[in-house]
């Protein structure tokens, strides 16, 4: 069968729709490309097990939706799948629509964390003809797409389909897929070129994505509250220190790739992260490439990052999100705003170049703490612990904890998908949408003192350096005009 991995083209004045391979959904006006390793990965099943696969991101590849539509109408394409969230379902399921409307024949796959969530008000809203709920849809989406070329195979878990007029399904969905059988993906096949260098995780390029584990491992009381990757990957699960060196080594000998961000949700720990860091400085992979990852604050001593800086990874990101020790409990982030500190102190003793992302809105945070997440960032920048920083509005998406606590104390402001884009306010609180904005672009301006951009200059030392900080003046402004009142 031949099928199309698809990313629509989602045409806004907003800009640019972050979907792929994140998440918290945003629309950017400084273009960002994440690579979509999980839906990469089912490229490469797929076409391992004899499928032709069309790779078709047309966010990334910068087409029209009429070029796009035209390319999937007017081609032999059988089977379109697609991965959504919360911000843009509705989009999805008009498209759905469109293209059902244009070329009935065609098949179309609806899959990604929101779908899981909701599946039946997404068969109901659209036409599509089958559903996958988890988050190996790599696994499910190779097994749906055998049982239709051969019909004596079973359907995999979790999968809603249309039974005449009724909505059937397989059951629950299971994590039955195992990572160690997994191939390294197609880097070929998925076009990797198109996500290697507008990526603000990078400061050597070419640089493209791994994925030690889906997703992360911090699993006490269900995981943070507002994470629906828990909830879609209800087991933690990883490979082995000793596939993905391999697969890094493969990399930068067969690609030229110069860095690496392995969008595990967190970095696995303990023996994963010593073999793994030993395995770089023994292989000279450290010399070669510089490695990057998701990190949770509270975990990792001195010593830790002092072996991941000799290992040479270098940009490391922490979800902070507060800078208040109630709201951190409220989101079972497992940490204090102390060991926060902490850690990028640590870190950034070790040589790695810390990242922090936080959000504002909280229901229950008032005016005086959220300038408390902003005063913790300034200090971070001020005294060197901190490079960069990514400023979010909090979004409760459908299936999360978080939504849960929003449906049972009848905080949301609206249940309109369309405006859970992280551009207002979604959820009732002494912080109002002009609030939220103001203080997005105050963490975002937080880094403005005159020791961290003295000490960021006299760091210049090679064209490396100066495009760097030429591409996160960029990232900035663009970040900043995101929460302008005009992009609501």
């Amino acid at each position: 069968m031949k099928i199309a991995i698809s990313y629509p083209p989602l045409e806004s004045p907003k800009g640019v729709p972050l979907l792929s391979q994140n998440r918290q959904f945003q629309w950017f006006n400084a273009p960002t490309y994440i690579y979509p390793v999980i839906p990469a990965t089912a490229a490469t099943l797929l076409q391992r097990e004899g499928h032709a696969v069309v790779w078709d991101d047309a966010v990334a590849e910068g087409k029209s939706f009429a070029d796009w539509e035209r390319s999937i109408i007017d081609s032999d394409v059988e089977i379109v799948a697609m991965e959504s969230k919360t911000p843009v379902i509705k989009k999805h399921w008009r498209i759905i629509r469109h293209l059902k409307e244009r070329k009935p024949s065609l098949v179309t796959v609806l899959m990604g964390d929101h779908p899981t969530a909701l599946p039946h008000e997404s068969m109901e809203n659209c036409p599509a003809d089958y559903l996958i709920t988890g988050g190996d849809y790599d696994f499910s989406l190779l097994a749906l797409c055998n049982h239709l070329a051969d019909r004596s195979k079973p359907m995999p878990k979790g999968v809603f389909y249309r039974d005449g007029s009724r909505i059937a399904d397989t059951g629950a969905f299971a994590q039955t897929g195992d990572l160690a059988q997994l191939p390294w993906i197609d880097r070929d096949l998925t076009k990797w070129q198109l996500y290697a260098y507008k990526n603000g995780n990078y400061k050597y390029t070419p640089g493209t994505y791994t994925m030690a584990g889906r997703d992360c491992w911090w699993r006490k009381d269900g995981g943070c509250t507002f994470c629906s990757w828990t909830v879609i990957y209800p087991q933690f699960q990883k490979r082995t220190p000793d596939d993905l060196l391999n697969e890094v080594q493969m990399l930068v000998e067969k690609y030229g790739i110069r860095e690496i961000f392995d969008d595990t949700g967190t970095f696995p720990c303990g023996a994963f992260l010593q073999e793994f860091c030993e395995g770089m400085i023994a292989r000279g992979l450290n010399r070669r490439v510089t490695i990057g990852c998701n990190m949770k604050p509270g975990i990792l001593k001195p010593k830790d990052y002092a072996l991941m800086g000799r290992a040479n990874f270098r940009f490391i990101l922490f979800g902070v999100e507060s800078g208040v020790d109630e709201t951190l409990l409220r989101l079972n982030k497992g940490n204090t705003v102390q060991d926060i500190r902490d850690a990028m102190k640590w870190a950034k003793e070790g040589g790695l170049e810390p990242h922090v992302t936080c959000m504002v809105g909280y229901p229950w945070e008032s005016l005086a703490d959220a300038k408390k997440t902003i005063a913790l960032t300034k200090d971070l920048f001020q005294r060197g612990y901190i490079d960069t920083l990514q400023a979010t509005i909090c979004i409760p998406y459908a299936g999360t904890r978080l939504w849960k606590e929003c449906l049972e104390n009848d905080w949301l402001l609206t249940r309109d998908y369309d405006d859970f884009d992280m551009r207002k306010q979604v959820m009732k609180s002494e912080c109002t949408t002009e609030h939220v904005r103001q203080f997005a672009r105050e963490l975002y301006w937080s880094f403005l003192s005159l020791p961290f951009i003295f000490n960021k200059l006299k760091k210049i030392r090679t064209l490396d350096d100066v495009t760097y900080l030429f591409r996160a003046a960029i990232q900035l402004i663009g970040h900043v005009l995101d929460f302008r009142k005009s992009q609501a």
